[in-house]
């Protein structure tokens, strides 16, 4: 039993050198790094090299005695004489670890890419699940932690880059710390400045054509006049899928009816594909849960983005006043903590400190960032305050013509096109 434990021994050590000397400069530079836990190598898709990077995070981090929990980082390598992309993601890192995955900015710059995982989804939830440090300042001091372990690997020029709640928080990244990139593009990130912001609402009662508003209308109307018929159908609909709500069947309808302008608009969906008045139930239900997902309004196992939006990130609210008569509720009011809160976080109220600090900030620096909206989406009605880019030479506001949700540099005009990517790489390369 004895020599049977020194062969095994032996074998594992010998196992183990092998599996060093096949090791790579970068895999031996990123698992040599203070705090990172583990290194596993991925496909390298469109780069040299990747990998996934489990890192230690202070949960608190003006205060790491209140515990650590491992957040999770993509690093694609594209050179350690490259620029780098951190992508400032605000939700789960699983696409990332699809290997055809790559932003724009690393695709044109050749840059390294970066993708952290935002603290509190998917493998970056601490457990237990303690809510008081989910804030903005301490997933901004998240991403400073990971570009200082990287600094020394990859020395030249960084992006800071985010979609949605991402771009949200490239720029509250850059906020926090100025010095840590040189240029950031933000893509369609709202500031939005309560639970119920106030300012979504009217921004879909004079976005697109009247035509297009009448047709969006015309549909919500009808559903709701048929709700006899298709709330029966719509409840085995959701049984089918195995959503669970925290309210009735009926409100749940109400509320993806009410959803319904905001989706069309924020994806760009085309109004020409909405059905006609007169369709069969089944037909005017099946295009309501393809525009909005009753799961949206579904107990969820990572709730994580409500919490936030009911502390400091904020949200959107309905106007009901044109339905009346035919829904269930007398208004929507609340429907977010109400909702989509779980039970331990119904103690979170909203401060706008942070919206205040982040439009402040904007107002009064002019560092290297570029903000892309489009003109259409819903969000854009919560984008960064337009005179923060007044008198600047280095803040700029892209906003495209009719464009959705879906706006990047890739879907503006060539003229637009030209224009961003010569600011970049002037930058960047001073080109």
């Amino acid at each position: 039993m004895k020599y049977f434990r020194l062969t095994f021994s032996f074998l594992a050590l010998l196992l183990t050198g092998l599996a060093v000397a096949g090791a790579t400069e970068l895999y031996d530079r990123l698992i040599a790094l203070k705090g990172v836990v583990s290194v596993e190598e991925l496909d390298k898709g469109f780069f040299e090299e990747r990998y996934v990077v489990m890192f230690d995070q202070p949960l608190d981090h003006k205060n790491p005695s209140k515990g650590h929990f491992e957040q999770r980082f993509v690093v694609a390598h594209a050179g350690f004489d490259r620029p780098t992309v951190i992508v400032t993601e605000g939700y789960g890192g699983a696409r990332a670890l699809n290997p055809r995955y790559r932003e724009e900015l690393s695709s044109r710059l050749g840059a390294n890419q970066i993708f952290v995982e935002h603290r509190y989804f998917g493998e970056s939830t601490p457990s237990p699940r303690n809510w008081d440090y989910l804030n903005a300042e301490n997933a901004a001091a998240d991403l400073h932690a990971v570009r200082q372990a990287l600094a020394a690997v990859y020395p030249e020029k960084w992006i800071g880059t985010g979609v949605s709640k991402g771009g949200e928080n490239s720029l509250i990244y850059r906020m926090y710390y100025p010095q840590d990139v040189d240029v950031t593009v933000a893509y369609v990130g709202p500031i939005c400045f309560g639970v119920e912001d106030g300012r979504h609402e009217p921004f879909l009662e004079r976005v697109g054509t009247a035509e297009e508003r009448a047709a969006i209308r015309e549909f919500q109307t009808e559903v709701l006049k048929r709700r006899k018929e298709l709330v029966p159908l719509f409840d085995e609909y959701c049984k089918s899928k195995g959503y669970e709500f925290r309210t009735n069947i009926d409100e749940v309808f109400d509320l993806c009816v009410l959803e319904y302008p905001f989706s069309i608009w924020q994806w760009g969906t085309a109004v020409s594909v909405i059905p006609a008045s007169d369709s069969p139930h089944q037909e005017l239900l099946d295009h309501l849960t393809a525009t909005v997902s009753p799961d949206y309004f579904a107990v969820s196992e990572e709730p994580s983005f409500f919490v936030q939006a009911q502390r400091e990130l904020g949200y959107y609210g309905y106007d009901t006043a044109p339905f009346e008569g035919l829904l269930s509720i007398k208004n929507a009011k609340g429907y977010l903590p109400r909702i989509l809160l779980p039970d331990d976080a119904r103690r979170i109220r909203f401060s706008d400190a942070l919206s205040r600090k982040i439009t402040a900030f904007y107002k009064t620096n002019d560092p290297k960032v570029i903000c892309i909206y489009g003109q259409n989406d819903p969000w854009s009605a919560a984008m960064l305050d337009t005179t923060a880019f007044d008198g600047k030479q280095n803040m700029k506001l892209i906003v495209e013509p009719g464009g959705s949700h879906r706006a990047r540099i890739k879907t503006q005009s060539d003229e637009v096109q030209n224009q961003i990517w010569k600011t970049i790489e002037g930058w960047l390369f001073g080109i």
